[in-house]
């Protein structure tokens, strides 16, 4: 006796539901999104092959812009040594910072000085979301004899005692070099001699030594 044929039919399948969840999920990774805020600066760095990434703690980052005025920095995370800095400063120099004005300092997570001595004190008198409105003239470095940012280094080197400081420079590619020179010096006045340069990384060139070495440890991508 022939088997009786069960006739095939669609299956419908309601995405409503699906539709109302990930939509749901959507609002909510949008709603708790943490955006990077704009950088404080604006420098073009130049290009270069590498692959070791930068340290974000325990750094102090020296910045130089297209005019060739330096800025001195300490990363978020070091809040502990951002206070100490500011202090030693404040007593080196005599600013008579008060306390509110230090905390605009230490507290500021895009803290960054780039205004000789004489006019710290009005700009920490201001409060921090002002800061990127505010024309600030770099820190003195050019002249050996007015060089502040060997100041600043070493209160720094002072405050990571103990700890590994990791020192940066981005300096911006129309940079020119008397301005570079500059924090040289303040570097070697204070016996800190390895500093890392921050670039903007490109690919190594196909078939070069270091895209050999990238495809044979797994670094870099073979498609």
């Amino acid at each position: 006796m022939p088997r009786a044929k069960i006739p095939r039919k669609s299956t419908n399948i309601d995405m409503t539901a699906m539709c109302d969840v990930a939509f749901l999920l959507l609002s909510f990774f949008i709603l708790v999104a943490k955006f990077k805020p704009p950088e404080a600066l604006s420098v073009t760095t130049p290009s270069s092959v590498y692959t070791k990434i930068a340290a974000d703690a325990n750094v102090i980052l020296i910045t130089i812009d297209k005019d060739g005025k330096v800025y001195f920095g300490i990363s978020d995370k070091n809040v502990s040594e951002k206070k100490d800095i500011i202090d030693m400063v404040n007593t080196a120099k005599s600013l008579g910072l008060t306390e509110a004005e230090k905390k605009n300092f230490s507290n500021n997570p895009t803290a960054y000085i780039g205004v000789p001595f004489t006019q710290l004190k009005s700009l920490l008198d201001r409060a921090p979301d002002q800061w990127a409105h505010i024309v600030m003239p770099g820190i003195p470095t050019v002249d050996s004899t007015n060089n502040e940012l060997r100041d600043w280094i070493q209160a720094a080197v002072a405050a990571f005692q103990g700890e590994k400081m990791f020192i940066q420079v981005k300096g911006d590619n129309a940079a020119t070099y008397p301005s570079f020179s500059g924090v040289l010096w303040a570097f070697k006045r204070n016996d800190q001699l390895k500093f890392q340069l921050i670039t903007s990384p490109i690919a190594a060139p196909p078939g070069s030594e270091l895209d050999k070495i990238q495809v044979k440890t797994g670094s870099k991508s073979t498609n």
